[in-house]
């Protein structure tokens, strides 16, 4: 493949709300660090910007991000404010629930009542006087979201979000949430190396219902947060050989076969990973390739 000449528009379109994005988007999780977040070396902050502006020069136009994205030395919504502010034709999608001090350290996830804190942090960080979309990020003590995810639903009538989503949930959540407001993305681990039923009747429901269902770890492999690693088997490479692709290619092309309403956000400090990114997004698997692929996904 050729990715200096592939754009994020190969991959198609979708809408979150009336919010329209390439089917490959960007992460900027990655930029601040490891997935970890505060392990790892971050990308160096001139590069980092360069790669976000690269990304849009690519018809990139849906970039993740959190306020809890930041290092030692890197803030993901700092990059994204140097790099892209005033965000012309960019959606920018955030999520709130979870919670670290200054020095980065996991604190107590947040109280409803203090979701508004939450989200006026991501406003200031972005400079922005509304957010775009926001997605409630689950934490496994919550057995319910109903309660946090009413109050962003004030926050939306209230003007200071656009359009609303949920992270890290179960089925039974996204019922919750369309009970109390429209739910226009769902972003759940999902990917050839993490088979899981609740992950698959979202996909199933969120196609139903018109909603976007966002995979976070989609490349990385058996690696998850902490990174891609070594294919299972021989299927990826050899799918990916035949293409003349790499192994992540293959992986975000699998994902966007699962159905059109399915985003990609692959996250990279690297321009030349960025490029190969975006790329495959025009990588066409036939029936046969993704049937090889899906036998390799039920013996993980």
């Amino acid at each position: 493949m050729t990715p200096q000449t592939i754009t994020a528009d190969a991959a198609g379109t979708w809408k979150l709300g009336d919010l329209p994005v390439h089917r490959i988007g960007f992460g900027a999780m990655r930029l601040t660090g490891s997935a970890a977040f505060h392990l790892g070396r971050p990308s160096d902050r001139e590069r980092s910007i360069a790669v976000l502006r690269k990304a849009v020069e690519l018809g990139v136009n849906h970039i993740d991000t959190a306020a809890f994205y930041f290092s030692s030395l890197r803030s993901a919504n700092e990059l994204l404010n140097s790099a892209l502010a005033p965000y012309d034709d960019l959606v920018i999608v955030t999520k709130v629930g979870p919670h670290r001090d200054h020095s980065g350290e996991w604190g107590t996830p947040a109280r409803p009542d203090q979701l508004r804190g939450h989200v006026e942090e991501n406003l200031r960080q972005l400079g922005r006087d509304h957010l775009d979309v926001v997605n409630l990020r689950r934490m496994r003590s919550w057995d319910s979201i109903a309660e946090h995810f009413g109050a962003l639903a004030e926050l939306r009538d209230a003007g200071m979000i656009r359009h609303l989503g949920i992270s890290g949930v179960e089925p039974r959540h996204l019922a919750e949430a369309q009970a109390i407001a429209p739910v226009v993305c769902v972003q759940n681990q999902y990917g050839l190396h993490a088979p899981d039923p609740d992950a698959d009747e979202l996909l199933r429901l969120c196609g139903e219902r018109g909603i976007a269902f966002v995979p976070f770890y989609a490349v990385a492999g058996s690696g998850g947060p902490r990174g891609p690693a070594r294919d299972e088997g021989d299927e990826v490479g050899a799918v990916a050989r035949a293409y003349g692709a790499t192994p992540a290619q293959v992986r975000l092309a699998w994902t966007l076969r699962q159905g059109p309403h399915v985003l990609a956000i692959p996250g990279t400090g690297d321009p030349d990973h960025l490029e190969e990114n975006v790329a495959a997004g025009a990588l066409r698997l036939t029936d046969e390739d993704i049937s090889r692929l899906d036998a390799l996904r039920r013996r993980v």
